[in-house]
């Protein structure tokens, strides 16, 4: 009778080894080439995220872009991109409306890399970034302020040549480069030239700007004044009149406080303040004596009898 062999056990724990030494093998070499490869440095790093975010930049996808530099700010202290990073970064905030931000960005710019070609620029978007920061004149003022202020210095550091002289500038260097490319001289004075025209819209605008900001500035104080009136602060209300007269006197709103400071010394009983107030009222609106006459002799009748 023959005997049944018995089949031997399979032995499976080569099997298992095989893999696990296979895995091992890659991990270790993986490992290898990773330590191998060198570490960019802080400035490679900038100098990336700084070509990322321009590339957002100029698909308009400005919060993106953004959001590359943000990291960087600290890293490209003290680098050769230091104004590149933070003048960018200031743009993207502006186009997408974040003005506050921007503003910081701007003003960082100008304070950190004083001599950077993108000063004049800082400047003027800086006072941009305020007057979008500036409220409704029902508001508080403070960046309307801030906006005259940064406008007026873009204003006395960036004077504006004539416009038929820089035009003829740049002529006659554009034909001077065509005769000696090479030529420092010609090459400075053709970039000058081109700088000058390029700030003729700037420069308007900022010109522009500041009477506007200057009105809205002459409206609150005259708003301020008639609040007070209808709370019957009058001593307030002439403060702010007065205010409105002295500070706003080449706005819309000169002729109203004027008339609204006549008023409320009336309503004080202020006969000499009143007299003086609607003097100087009549000395610059002097069509309206026929007017005022009643209210003239009142307060020459109450004057006299003080």
């Amino acid at each position: 009778m023959a005997v049944k062999k018995i089949p031997q056990a399979t032995s499976f724990s080569g099997i298992r080894i095989l893999p696990l030494l296979l895995l091992l093998s890659i991990t270790l070499t993986l490992a290898s080439c990773s330590s191998s490869r060198p570490k960019m440095s802080a400035e490679e790093q900038v100098s990336v995220a700084y070509r990322n975010a321009t590339e957002l930049y100029q698909k308009k996808e400005y919060e993106n872009a953004a959001a590359s530099l943000e990291p960087q700010l600290f890293a490209s202290r003290a680098t050769p991109l230091e104004d590149d990073v933070l003048f960018l970064l200031a743009q993207s905030y502006y186009a997408s409306k974040q003005y506050l931000l921007s503003s910081d960005m701007y003003d960082r710019l100008l304070q950190q890399v004083p001599s950077s070609p993108y000063r004049e620029a800082s400047r003027y978007m800086l006072a941009k970034s305020y007057e979008q920061l500036s409220p409704a004149y029902e508001r508080d003022q403070e960046y309307t302020r801030r906006a005259i202020e940064a406008f007026s210095e873009y204003l006395a550091e960036y004077s504006l040549n004539d416009a038929a002289s820089t035009a003829r500038d740049l002529d006659t260097y554009s034909e001077l480069l065509k005769i000696d490319p090479s030529r420092a001289s010609y090459q400075r004075g053709y970039e000058a030239a081109k700088l000058a025209m390029a700030r003729q819209d700037s420069v308007k605008y900022a010109s522009a700007a500041i009477p506007v900001l200057h009105d809205k500035l002459g409206a609150a104080t005259y708003s301020i004044a008639t609040q007070y009136v209808k709370l019957k602060k009058y001593k307030a209300a002439a403060i702010y009149f007065e205010n409105v007269v002295r500070n706003y006197g080449d706005t819309p709103w000169m002729k109203k406080a004027q008339s609204g400071l006549v008023e409320v010394q009336v309503k004080r009983g202020k006969w000499f303040d009143a007299r003086r107030a609607l003097d100087s009222y009549l000395q610059s609106y002097p069509e309206d004596l026929e007017e005022m006459k009643d209210l003239r002799e009142e307060i020459m009748r109450n004057f006299s009898n003080s």
